[in-house]
């Protein structure tokens, strides 16, 4: 889209005739230099000036119109693009072991379908952070990198499906993975440490597969400065006639030693409704860096009629005509 950076310039189109009426003509003067060859560059386009007594006025009038338009500084402006900034770095790791598919947090709804629309609620609020994902089962994989186009983040996040990580827990190789990839970023951006890194950890089971023990996982992230907030998912177990109900496996003792090895806390989401208090809880303890920036890029058309102008000067002053 065409913009004038400065419109105002505009008030200065009627200053030739302003000073036309206001100042006295000029009287004719002698020559202050005499060129020999001057006489045969101004005799040359003479007559032509002299057939035509008004070119060489309109020609003036195009090159002021010309200098007014160069004055009011056109500009092209292109899209919109968003401005990358410097806020926390958010890895969400999300169970998807078989016990995800259990529809005890919201009626009709498996407990990952709960996680996936109030952690994509929660996502899309993160304005000038960079957010990742990591699913986790039998084995944690990386799902989406650390990126500030959360759209794209929140697009992974809907596309997670129960058990294609495997069908167990492995706790401490998700944390694991973290710390590489957070480090590996850091790295990246020429940093020293994972300073504004934080890890929430959801699941609703206990640490059954992987390499690393979850807690001696936790004291590696300690050390790097990787905060982790834990988030235990899944109704709250109940005994009964035929035995307990609900969730179980849940192994909370784990997680808040988690969360409070790293200085992060621990939380407990048995319904859709306390998963997002848990969210809201989390963004006031991590506030997001603001509101998205955009610049739009911005392309200089002024020196066209400048040029133009210019070009158009030259003849103007070899028309001049005897009478003009």
């Amino acid at each position: 889209m065409i913009h004038f950076a400065w419109p105002w310039m505009l008030l200065c189109l009627p200053l030739p005739l302003l000073l036309a009426r206001l100042l006295p003509p000029l009287q004719p003067q002698g020559a202050a230099l005499f060129l020999p060859f001057a006489a045969s560059v101004v005799e040359a386009p003479a007559s032509f000036a002299l057939r035509r007594p008004g070119a060489r006025r309109l020609l003036l009038a195009l090159i002021w119109l010309l200098l007014i338009l160069a004055a009011l500084r056109p500009q092209w402006l292109d899209q919109p693009q968003p401005v990358p900034t410097t806020g926390r770095r958010l890895l969400l790791a999300v169970d998807v072991s078989g016990s995800m598919a259990t529809p005890d947090m919201a009626r009709g709804a498996s407990r990952l379908d709960v996680v996936k629309q109030v952690a994509g609620d929660f996502i899309q609020h993160r304005h000038g952070d960079q957010v990742g994902l990591i699913l986790f089962g039998t084995q944690p994989y990386l799902q989406a990198p650390l990126t500030a186009d959360l759209d794209t983040a929140g697009q992974f996040l809907r596309e997670a499906q129960v058990g294609v990580a495997g069908p167990q827990t492995a706790i401490g190789d998700a944390i694991g993975l973290a710390i590489k990839r957070l480090r590996d970023g850091s790295n990246d951006a020429g940093a020293t440490s994972m300073k504004n890194t934080v890890l929430i950890l959801l699941t609703d089971g206990g640490n059954d597969a992987g390499m690393m023990d979850p807690v001696e996982a936790a004291k590696v992230a300690a050390e790097s400065g990787l905060r982790i907030y834990t988030i235990g998912v899944g109704a709250a177990a109940q005994g009964g006639f035929f035995g307990s109900s609900g969730n179980t496996d849940l192994d909370e003792t784990t997680l808040k030693a988690i969360a409070s090895t790293t200085g992060g806390q621990y939380f407990r989401a048995t319904d859709a409704e306390a998963l997002q208090q848990v969210y809201r809880a989390i963004d006031q303890l991590e506030p997001a860096a603001g509101a998205e920036q955009w610049y739009r890029p911005t392309t200089e058309w002024f020196h066209w009629p400048l040029g133009l102008a210019l070009l158009l000067s030259l003849p103007a002053v070899l028309l001049r005509g005897r009478h003009d």
